[in-house]
């Protein structure tokens, strides 16, 4: 049975409950101080993971909506997609405001540089910036061609993004390494189509 409309709006809306609710989580947990003595990077690391795991959810609509004949799912990458950029954006903000603190934001540029993790986290945030942004039916219309390989331009901060994440780490430890075999498998799921980009 195909989904319908009407099923794709209240799906629509279970993934902006879903995505949000850990934002109230994340919020409970400062109000009542449970988290670690470095509360800082507590926030940085869930706002993090949350931005990926997003960025992964939203990289299984495609494979999902073709495996189950269900063309209508494709309208629930955009929420998705956008939530990850909210989130990714948070952690940007956690790291510029509570591991710099906001008298010291004049370091943010020499921290880009001079930390190539953060490099990659901050080209990871352009690119998802310019796919929020050219994300409308008129944006589409707009770029025409040029949209579809504008936002295939997700599939490098599907590489950056892990990479990204046990970078900065700075150990191996099984988190980062799942979520970067999630992506890798994801990616060559797609492999048919980045065939096409190299011929």
């Amino acid at each position: 049975m195909r989904l319908n409309l009407k099923q794709i709006f209240w799906l629509k809306a279970l993934i902006h409950l879903v995505a949000f609710l850990p934002l109230v989580w994340l919020v409970y947990a400062v109000v009542q101080g449970n988290l670690s003595a470095d509360p800082a990077k507590d926030i940085q690391h869930f706002t993090g993971r949350t931005a990926l795991k997003l960025l992964l959810a939203s990289l299984m609509i495609t494979p999902l909506a073709r495996w189950g004949r269900q063309p209508l799912l494709i309208r629930c990458r955009r929420p998705i997609g956008l939530w990850c950029f909210a989130w990714v954006t948070l952690h940007l903000l956690s790291y510029a405001l509570l591991e710099l603190g906001i008298n010291n934001l004049g370091l943010l540029g020499r921290e880009l540089v001079t930390r190539p993790y953060l490099t990659l986290g901050i080209v990871s945030w352009l690119i998802l910036l310019a796919l929020a942004i050219t994300s409308t039916q008129r944006a589409q219309r707009a770029l025409k061609k040029r949209w579809q390989t504008l936002h295939n331009l997700v599939y490098v901060v599907a590489i950056l993004a892990p990479i990204h994440y046990l970078w900065s780490v700075k150990i191996i430890s099984p988190q980062p390494v799942i979520y970067a075999l999630i992506a890798a498998v994801l990616l060559a799921l797609r492999y048919k189509k980045f065939r096409l980009w190299w011929r």
